[in-house]
């Protein structure tokens, strides 16, 4: 996740082509026995009907109430990695909601491996692409977001396929309710600076932008791999007016 220097960001990206992936990798290296384990008995109890394409062809609104048998606050995690800070807000706040999506199967499975071990129940996991549940989901449901270390795409040429371009902002902002957070951490300058330009553009309101992290905040193996390499975390705080 090194910086590229061939490719400055001096201007604001093209708008996003619809369905462009913002992530790169499905999957990785041959998950261990513990993790096929974790897949096969845990993950589709934990995974929400309503939001494929092959179950909701009509892309008809999911009520939120229904992914966890209960009405409480939502919070919405884009893409949780290895899935520690995702299982370390669901202990923090066991009175609300966390819904993450994670296209890469193998961080799923760390996932996994880490609710069984908190013990958490207030959680659900959509292992594909947050643009599914981006289009389900009511008007105003989600009451804090989350993107942690997004995928950096380097190259300017790439930029476009970032997750701060104003297609998926449009749609994460027509999902937040009025107040709600939105929560941007990374160690790439030019990421952050892509972001505080676009979230603005979208609607968004900027509130906090420095070096410190929230107080509740756990640090990432990927922060910490930045840190070992040398590279300086950066956390912004937007809201929905």
């Amino acid at each position: 996740m090194t910086e590229s220097p061939e490719t400055p960001d001096t201007a604001p990206p093209a708008p996003q082509p619809e369905w462009r992936n913002f992530y790169g990798r499905r999957s990785g290296k041959t998950m261990r026995a513990s993790q096929k384990t974790y897949i096969s008995e845990d993950l589709a109890s934990l995974t929400p009907g309503g939001i494929s394409k092959e179950d909701n062809p009509g892309r008809e609104t999911l009520d939120p109430g229904t992914i966890f048998g209960k009405d409480a606050a939502l919070w919405l995690e884009v893409g949780f990695g290895g899935g520690e800070h995702m299982v370390h807000m669901a202990a923090r706040n066991p009175g609300v909601n966390i819904l993450g999506c994670e296209p890469f199967i193998n961080g799923v499975a760390m996932l996994l491996g880490k609710i069984r071990t908190a013990g958490v129940t207030n959680v659900a996991i959509w292992p594909g692409d947050v643009r599914d549940v981006m289009e389900v989901l009511p008007e105003g449901c989600i009451a804090k977001a989350f993107l942690n270390y997004p995928d950096p795409w380097h190259k300017r040429r790439h930029h476009r396929r970032r997750f701060v371009t104003p297609g998926y902002l449009g749609a994460l902002f027509r999902i937040l309710a009025p107040g709600a957070e939105f929560r941007v951490a990374t160690d790439i300058p030019n990421y952050m600076e892509q972001a505080l330009i676009e979230a603005p553009k979208a609607g968004f309101d900027l509130v906090a932008h420095s070096g410190t992290p929230w107080d509740d905040w756990l640090s990432t193996r990927y922060e910490q791999k930045a840190l070992r390499e040398g590279r300086v975390p950066d956390y912004a705080t937007f809201r929905k007016p």
